[in-house]
């Protein structure tokens, strides 16, 4: 099975995991402070080229009751990009709360504060690309649901 690149997106930084050559496990890879689209594009031509990818799966961030928001949109702007430039497939998972869930799973692991914002990033790209290979690495993009849960019950008092 070909490599999958699993990104979060952000305006700045932008998480990144990797997939094994069978599809089953991700692996953080990087967190990539974005400089120029020249510079972004070389960057992410010689990841794929080095790591063998040929397939993109980026997070989207829907709101809590499914629908998109202004960061959906750029966050589709930069894929429809990045496709075109490193001339993969794009496949879109959604990652709400997997930047919470890669904050909770540094605190568990007993990370500082600063040592966990350098890691949250690749770690919630983990979090969606495995979400995503373990839904057998759909092709096509499924609708947003709203999520039942509330935001109080992911943060404690």
């Amino acid at each position: 099975m070909p490599r999958i690149l699993g990104l979060d997106f952000g305006t700045r930084r932008i998480g990144a995991a990797l997939s094994d050559h069978r599809g089953l496990i991700a692996s953080p890879l990087e967190v990539y402070e974005r400089r120029t689209p020249t510079l972004d594009g070389q960057h992410y031509r010689k990841l794929v080229e080095l790591e063998g990818v040929e397939r993109l799966v980026v997070g989207l961030p829907y709101h809590t009751g499914g629908e998109e928001g202004d960061l959906a949109h750029l966050c589709r702007e930069f894929a429809s990009w990045l496709s075109e430039a490193l001339k993969l497939p794009v496949s879109f998972q959604d990652e709400r709360y997997s930047s919470v869930e890669a904050e909770e799973t540094l605190r568990a692991g007993g990370l500082k504060s600063r040592d966990r914002k350098a890691r949250r990033d690749m770690i919630a790209a983990q979090i969606l690309l495995q979400t995503y290979l373990d839904a057998g690495c759909p092709l096509n993009e499924s609708a947003a649901l709203p999520l039942q849960d509330r935001a109080e019950d992911l943060y404690p008092s």
